[in-house]
C-alpha cells in the first residue's frame, strides 16, 4: 500500500497568482497532518456539517457531526477542495469519486467523504447538482476549522473565494491517516482524483 504525500509541479492560475501577490505563495509540504496522523487528536472539539437544506438545518437544531464520529473504527476516504461549484472541482474532482464509488465500496470502504469551507446548504444543493448525494457524504467545514487544524487552509483572496483549502485526499482506518495526497495548487488535479488515492488502498 502507497502511503506518502505526493507533490507535482507545473503551471496553474492559482499558484502562478498567489505568488505573483504573496498569497500563500508556498506549498505547505509541511502541514500538520501527515501519513501516521490521528485526524481526531490533530482537530480535536472540531465539528462538520452534513449537507442539508434549511429546513433540514432548523428541524435539527443546527446540529454538527463531531470528527470522530466521521472516522472512529472505520475506513473511510476523504477528499477536500477549495469550493462547491468551482470548475475543477465540479468537472474533475466530485466526478472522480463517483465515478468509482462502487470500486471503494468493494474495497471495504465504509464512506467516501466531500468536504470543502462551505455552508452545508450550498454544499447541498451542489451534491444534488451534480446527482453525486446518494454515492459521496457531503460535509461543510463553514468557518474551516478541519482545514486550519489539519493546516490544509489556503488563502485563495485572489480568485474571490477568501479562506479556503488546499486540493487533498487521504484514506484514513479508525482515525489514522493511511494515504495523504496534497495538490501542489489548488487549481491542480493529478494526486487527489478518485482513481489515484483507490489504486494506493
Amino acid at each position: 500500500m502507497a502511503s506518502a504525500i505526493l507533490k507535482r509541479t507545473g503551471p496553474s492560475l492559482f499558484k502562478s497568482a498567489t505568488d505573483s501577490l504573496g498569497i500563500g505563495g508556498s506549498w505547505r509540504s509541511y502541514a500538520k497532518v501527515a501519513v501516521g496522523t490521528d485526524i481526531v487528536s490533530a482537530a480535536p472539539d472540531v465539528s462538520l456539517q452534513k449537507a442539508r437544506t434549511w429546513d433540514e438545518g432548523v428541524s435539527s437544531k443546527f446540529s454538527t457531526t463531531p470528527i470522530k464520529d466521521i472516522f472512529k473504527g472505520k475506513k473511510v476516504v476523504i477528499f477536500g477542495l477549495p469550493g462547491a461549484y468551482t470548475g475543477v472541482c465540479s468537472q474533475q474532482h466530485v466526478p472522480s469519486y463517483k465515478n468509482v464509488i462502487d470500486k471503494f465500496k468493494a474495497k471495504g470502504i465504509d464512506s467516501v467523504i466531500c468536504v470543502a469551507v462551505n455552508d452545508p446548504y450550498t454544499m447541498n444543493a451542489w451534491a444534488e447538482k451534480l446527482q453525486a448525494k446518494d454515492a459521496i457524504e457531503f460535509y461543510g467545514d463553514f468557518d474551516g476549522s478541519l482545514h486550519k487544524s489539519l493546516e490544509l487552509d489556503k488563502d485563495l483572496s485572489v480568485a474571490l473565494l477568501g479562506s479556503r483549502s488546499e486540493r487533498w485526499s487521504a484514506y484514513v482506518e479508525d482515525g489514522k491517516v493511511k494515504v495523504l495526497n496534497v495538490e501542489e495548487a489548488p487549481s491542480d488535479f493529478k494526486v487527489s482524483g478518485g482513481e489515484v488515492i483507490l489504486g494506493q488502498i
